[in-house]
């Protein structure tokens, strides 16, 4: 079974937000993390592709947004403060406040759940030649469940720095998969997958 290992306790999103740590400095800090990570959401959400997107949908939607959410914002963030959010904010913790959000919004945490399936994919437009004739890039991994029709949990790593089995290793470690069936392909039936993995429970490939 599933289980989700966030400290917030509501289904809406916006808890789950909460939970973040802030990374920036409190000096100056005039718009909630939270409130800055649900706009990026509803921006992606609704097409945003840019900074400068994101930045454009908090101006035109700050009123309605503020209003709905009791928030009293004199202005809504601009590009440069959504960058310099950006480059704090702490990317293990959103994904793993993603991923409970997701969990939880299935009736019974996935009680019933008994397979999933892991996908690697290399992100459009993130490929560059190295020095020594090769290509270096960013590829997501995630746990994928056909039968709810929903990615359980995802991660992103450069090829440079990490390897698709070491981040499906971490993924599966930071779940509760007792008897759950792991599909994944060849690349992660090496016999030291299994000896080094920190997911409890019976898994296969």
């Amino acid at each position: 079974m599933l289980q989700s290992v966030s400290a917030a306790t509501d289904l809406d999103l916006i808890s789950y937000l909460k939970a973040i740590p802030d990374s920036r400095m409190r000096r100056g800090v005039r718009i909630p993390a939270w409130y800055l990570l649900l706009v990026a959401v509803l921006g992606i959400l609704s097409k945003c592709e840019s900074l400068r997107d994101l930045a454009r949908f908090a101006r035109r939607h700050h009123g309605v947004l503020t209003t709905a959410l009791g928030l009293e914002l004199r202005r809504p963030p601009s590009d440069s403060a959504l960058r310099y959010f950006f480059l704090q904010v702490d990317v293990t913790a959103l994904c793993a406040a993603t991923r409970d959000w997701t969990i939880a919004q299935i009736p019974g945490s996935a009680a019933d759940l008994d397979q999933l399936i892991c996908d690697g994919k290399t992100l459009r437009g993130s490929i560059k030649p190295t020095a020594g004739g090769g290509s270096a890039f960013i590829a997501q991994v995630t746990l994928y469940s056909a039968a709810l029709g929903v990615a359980i949990a995802q991660a992103y790593y450069a090829t440079g720095e990490n390897h698709e089995r070491a981040v499906l290793k971490k993924l599966l470690g930071e779940l509760d998969l007792d008897g759950v069936l792991i599909q994944a392909d060849a690349l992660h039936t090496q016999q030291p997958f299994f000896d080094s993995s920190r997911s409890s429970g019976p898994t296969s490939c």
